[in-house]
């Protein structure tokens, strides 16, 4: 059966290889210490592509020849050009899938190579682990910054995170300049600038503990979601939606479907399911590589 190797890039990188469309079962990590999350945000460009490469090397010597790669990144990817990424800036534009095939093929792997957005990756990879790769579904990574993918892949910016939940003029934290989007309110960054003296961990504990300041906050956390979901809903219909990302810890679903209930009045439109699910590598890993397998 064909294999495909997924490699999934933020601040450190994952690789796995899947046979057809099975959830990946093995990922290795660089830097393998999991401490070091954010190590490879100032890398160049260059230097980051022979780390990929050089992983990748790895995979196929450790399973055998592969067919495809898929490299799930953060930003607006398409046609496998980088346009922009704010968390990685040295990818911006960058063709990134044909250098990283020309690197692979002059180095001896003449692997077929498929760039995509992260959250799609994550959106695949929720697909293949739950069974319904043959069903729509959508996703919201919460994490650094807030991300939307949907499963099966869809021409579109999707750039979900960045949609505007609210015409307070005050709202400026997000990490792109705009104001009053989802991801300056939820986005990990975004809490620690609006709270500079707590952790985003310190802001819902305190809420829990009848700090005023922090529970509002928290409502307005879940307010936001609840809004960007139900502008998805009343855009593309009912469906299932999943959550996941490091903050999903945070997520009280009771509290996101009470205001989901204020916000989608449509009969239609309510047959809409919500689940978190906890964020780990091998959910990118596996989109990835199941969306390179899928190009072919």
């Amino acid at each position: 059966m064909a294999k495909s190797v997924g490699v999934f890039l933020t601040g450190r990188i994952a690789t796995g290889v899947i046979e057809g469309q099975s959830p990946c079962s093995s990922i290795s990590h660089f830097p393998e210490n999991p401490d070091e999350t954010d190590s490879l945000l100032d890398t160049p460009l260059d230097a980051l592509l022979d780390l990929v490469s050089a992983q990748i090397h790895r995979a196929a010597r450790e399973c055998g020849p592969i067919d495809a790669v898929g490299l799930a990144l953060p930003g607006i990817v398409r046609d496998g050009v980088v346009e922009d990424s704010p968390n990685l800036i040295q990818l911006k534009g960058a063709r990134i899938a044909e250098r990283l095939r020309h690197q692979l093929q002059t180095s001896g792997i003449p692997a077929r190579v498929t760039a995509l957005n992260d959250a799609d990756a994550v959106a695949a990879g929720i697909a293949a682990k739950v069974g319904r790769l043959d069903k729509f579904i959508r996703v919201w990574t919460l994490g650094y910054g807030i991300g939307f993918g949907r499963y099966p892949f869809n021409e579109g910016i999707w750039e979900g995170g960045h949609c505007t939940i609210t015409l307070d003029a005050g709202e400026t934290y997000c990490g792109c300049g705009g104001r009053g989007h989802l991801e300056g309110v939820m986005g990990h960054r975004a809490m620690r600038l609006r709270f500079l003296d707590m952790e985003p961990e310190e802001v819902f504990a305190a809420s829990k503990t009848g700090d005023q300041r922090c529970a509002s906050f928290v409502r307005l956390w879940h307010r936001s979601l609840a809004a960007a979901t139900a502008n998805s809903i009343h855009m593309e219909g009912a469906g299932r939606f999943y959550y996941t990302g490091f903050n999903v810890k945070f997520l009280d679903l009771k509290l996101l479907q009470h205001y989901l209930q204020q916000m989608v009045k449509m009969s239609p439109l309510q047959n809409y399911t919500v689940e978190a699910l906890p964020m780990t590598d091998d959910l990118a890993v596996t989109g990835a590589a199941i969306a390179a397998a899928q190009a072919g």
